[in-house]
């Protein structure tokens, strides 16, 4: 059997001559067979139909001839419409998986309940919904793009204008340049040309009268050029006949048309002329050539470089004009506001005198309209006498243990907070150190704060600090709150604290007064809502707004130079909002806000008014108290940091010109002055300014600290290098040396010494200048010897016999010798002899013999006083 391809999927099979019957090798649904055998056979068409799942099989393959195929039944188009219409669309397609799920869909469709009817339904609903939200969304953003797209032309249209118009404008501003030029260029040939002709005819008025006077006439001079061996005239007769009159005041006609060109200008003549044009050009030709007139700021001194660039001439015309004025300047020579007026009057312009601080005025804080004003949380700070509980209150309402963490459990440094009541109420809280060297510290903390908290303990009632604080407050005219403290003490006494605070015009209410007092007990935590409860009272009475929408500005609280982190800042915000990225300006540095902690060490997007916040980013260390205000560009925050530094430096150098330095050596010299140079190093900038105003206060007239250098940051070899140049002593309060200063102090021998609490460091300081004292010379008295009877003694001198009546004499004691009450001479005991022997003392009621040393003078019943010279060392009080 033959196999033959069809198209399609019909396929060709073979019918067996024998027998004459089919035989299907091949399972196909369709083909061509070959009937019967022999010669006779013929291929014959088969079309296997298969019926549907489900149907009966009830008939055999149909065999149609190749003759037979237009004889086929025409399809019963009714039936074939209506079983294409009542089957899903997707059926209608010739694919057979689609059919298969049609028919799954017409056997699973009737199945559903009503609830899947539902949930599809709201599926196709949600759908829907979900589609038309799109296509609305679609709608918005195609018509945003195109109104984008609208406003860009219309930009585009704007600009394009508003560049023809500039272009337009600057073409005619060049072209009315050009013809004013044009004008002055022919006003000034008119104007050479009329003074061409005043000249000529000046000459030729000149040349009338010279030839009146009896000149020759030109011809019977040229004759007299033009004879051969005419002598010619001498150069040198001026004013006679036949001479050369170039340099006389008269010119001829003959000279001016003389045709050797005698008559010519000298270099300096043509000099004039130009210097001439040049001031006329400057003065009244000044709208001719469109000159530019400026207004040119000039601050109380400026250089003469400066100037002329600022009035857009050139150095050497400046130079030039001012040595016209008689003023001789170098281009870098720097001259004051007065004469920089005369020289720009001079080219024309316009004088606008600024001082050097006006770039203070221009970063000063603006004031804030009543209507942009908002609430702000008030600003506490808590003062008082050193271990009354200041940092223990504060760790109750924070609910933290800060004073454990201070050496000596005393606070040393200026901290500030920022908690959060329980009716959601934010508090501000400054702690400001007890200790009397941290009085800057405290009266830094009045100066910025809103509410100042005075706590006292109930046990130990008012003492300086308290008092010292009282004062700062009252000076800073802020409202105090009482905080009586350590009430749990058996021996607490409150009543007494109240009536001691009388003294001091701190009257409380229950004594009909207005300062609010609170009982408390920060270690126990009794009444500290009470005490809470009052600063929100007093803040609302005083209504602290701020605005928050405007450059920020604030108060440095404490600074501090840490490794890693370089110079960091305690800034306490004031008004406005500060952001990372602003630029600030801060004391006589400035910077970039690289970074913004809180008091939990948290980065900070941004800090509003009344927030204390830890600012990263300085340029240098500030100073505790210095200003931050936030500028708008970085020009103007180095302009202003340099004015400052440059104010400062005048400043240290005016004060410490108070004397040469040969009055000091003299002074030190003469004992009226003695100093002790050390150098301070320190953690943070506000322990620093404690230290160094310690060591003033403990100077006094015959001992003076001389600080050398104080500082924030570790102490490094350059400290040990200045240390060692001056023989100082380096005081580290929390700060260390690193590997390469310690080695170096090692090696030159260079004292470091090293504090945790500043009270100890102030002792030590105290104690080292009390050491270089003069010590006190006191004089103790040992006794008393009557002369009996003088003796001559060869190589000795003079020998007094004498008779000890009161105490002991003693060899090289120093002794008085009087006459009839008169003291005659002072000086040692040479020797002391005991009869024969020499002896170191002889005791009352004995007789001795002394000598003294260069003297000779004595006489029978004289006196002699022996004494002692005791040196006890000072101390500082």
């Amino acid at each position: 059997m033959t196999e033959q391809k069809q198209s399609g999927e019909k396929k060709t099979l073979t019918v067996s001559g024998g027998g004459g019957r089919l035989e299907l090798k091949k399972t196909a649904q369709g083909g061509a067979v070959r009937a019967g055998g022999g010669r006779g056979a013929r291929n014959v068409q088969v079309e296997v139909k298969k019926k549907k799942r489900g149907q009966k099989r009830d008939g055999a393959p149909e065999v149609r001839l190749p003759g037979d195929a237009q004889e086929a039944p025409k399809p019963d188009v009714a039936k074939i419409v209506k079983a294409k219409t009542e089957e899903p669309k997707d059926a209608q397609r010739p694919d057979g998986r689609a059919r298969l799920e049609a028919k799954k869909d017409r056997v699973v469709l009737p199945r559903l309940t009503a609830d899947e009817k539902a949930a599809r339904l709201n599926a196709l609903k949600s759908a829907q919904s979900q589609e038309a939200v799109r296509k609305a969304r679609a709608d918005a953003e195609a018509k945003r793009l195109a109104a984008a797209e609208e406003k860009r032309k219309a930009e585009e249209e704007a600009a394009r204008k508003a560049e023809e118009a500039a272009e337009a404008k600057r073409k005619a501003e060049e072209e009315a340049a050009r013809k004013a030029a044009e004008e002055a260029k022919r006003a000034a040939e008119e104007e050479d040309a009329r003074r061409k002709a005043v000249l000529e005819r000046a000459q030729q008025a000149s040349g009338i009268r010279a030839s009146a006077e009896g000149e020759p006439s030109p011809e019977s001079e040229r004759s007299k050029r033009g004879k051969p061996g005419a002598a010619p005239a001498k150069p040198g007769t001026r004013g006679k006949p036949g001479g050369n009159r170039r340099r006389s005041g008269k010119l001829t006609i003959s000279q001016a048309l003389d045709d050797n060109g005698e008559k010519q200008r000298s270099l300096a003549a043509m000099r004039r002329r130009a210097n001439r044009e040049k001031r006329e050009t400057r003065g009244g030709g000044q709208e001719a050539t469109g000159k530019i007139v400026r207004e040119v700021v000039v601050p109380e001194a400026i250089t003469v470089g400066e100037l002329a660039n600022r009035m857009a001439v050139r150095g050497g015309e400046v130079v030039k004009a001012m040595m016209n004025m008689g003023v001789m300047a170098t281009i870098n020579q720097t001259i004051d506001a007065d004469t920089a007026e005369l020289v720009i009057e001079e080219f024309g312009h316009t004088i606008k005198r600024v001082a050097e601080s006006d770039v203070e005025d221009a970063i000063a804080p603006p004031v804030d309209a009543e209507e942009t004003l908002r609430p702000r949380p008030p600003v506490v700070t808590v003062m008082g006498h050193v271990d009354h509980g200041k940092t223990s209150v504060l760790d109750a309402l924070r609910k933290t243990d800060v004073v454990r963490g201070e050496a000596g459990g005393i606070t040393q440094h200026i901290g500030a907070y920022q908690i959060t009541t329980d009716n959601d109420a934010k508090l501000t809280f400054i702690d400001t150190p007890g200790h009397a060297a941290f009085t800057s510290m405290r009266a830094r903390g009045a100066e910025v704060t809103d509410i100042v908290v005075l706590v006292v303990a109930a046990d130990d009632s008012v003492m300086p600090q308290t008092v010292e604080a009282i004062n700062h407050a009252q000076a800073a005219g802020v409202p105090i709150i009482i905080a009586v403290n350590k009430m749990d003490k058996p021996e607490a006494d409150p009543s007494r604290v109240k009536q001691d605070l009388l003294q001091h015009n701190i009257i409380v209410e229950e004594m009909g007064g207005e300062q609010i007092a609170v009982e408390i007990s920060a270690l126990k935590g009794d009444g500290l809502d009470n005490l809470v409860e009052a600063i929100v009272l007093q803040s609302e009475i005083l209504e602290l707004k701020a605005n928050p929408d405007r450059s920020a500005s604030g108060t440095v609280i404490e600074a501090q130079l840490e490794q890693g982190r370089g110079p960091v800042a305690t800034v306490l915000i004031q008004g406005g909002t500060l952001k990372v990225g602003d630029i600030f300006v801060s004391g006589a540095t400035w910077g970039r806000v690289r970074a913004l902690v809180d008091e939990s060490q948290s980065r900070m997007d941004e800090a509003g008014p009344s927030r204390p916040v830890e600012v990263l980013g300085y340029q240098d260390a500030p100073s505790a108290g210095d200003d931050f205000i936030v500028v708008d560009s970085e020009a103007k925050a180095r302009e202003v940091a340099e004015f400052r530094q440059r104010r400062d430096q005048n400043q240290r150098a005016a004060a410490g010109s108070r004397g040469t330095l040969e009055q000091m050596l003299s002074a030190i010299k003469e004992g009226q002055a003695t100093e002790v140079p050390i150098l301070v190093k320190g953690d943070v900038q506000g322990s620093v300014e404690a230290i160094v105003a310690s060591a003033d206060k403990i100077s006094t007239d015959e001992v003076k600290a001389r600080i050398l250098h104080a500082g924030v940051g570790g102490i490094t070899e350059t400290d040990v290098g200045l240390a060692k140049s001056a023989g100082a002593v380096i005081f580290g309060f929390n700060a260390r040396p690193n590997k390469q200063a310690r080695e170096a102090a090692e090696r030159d021998g260079i004292d470091i010494r090293y504090y945790n609490v500043i009270y100890e460091l102030t002792d030590d300081l105290r104690e080292m200048m009390a050491g270089e004292l003069t010590p006190e010379s006191r004089e103790i008295n040992l006794g008393t010897a009557d002369v009996r009877q003088v003796f001559a003694v060869s190589k000795v001198g003079k020998v007094a016999g004498c008779l000890v009546t009161d105490g002991v004499v003693r060899r090289g004691a120093h002794y008085r010798q009087l006459r009839d009450g008169i003291v005659l001479h002072e000086g040692v005991i040479a020797t002391l002899k005991h009869f024969k022997d020499d002896v170191a003392e002889v005791r009352q009621g004995s007789e001795c013999g002394m000598s003294f040393a260069n003297h000779q003078d004595i006489q029978e019943n004289d006196q002699i006083e022996v004494y002692e010279i005791q040196e006890i060392a000072r101390t500082l009080d």
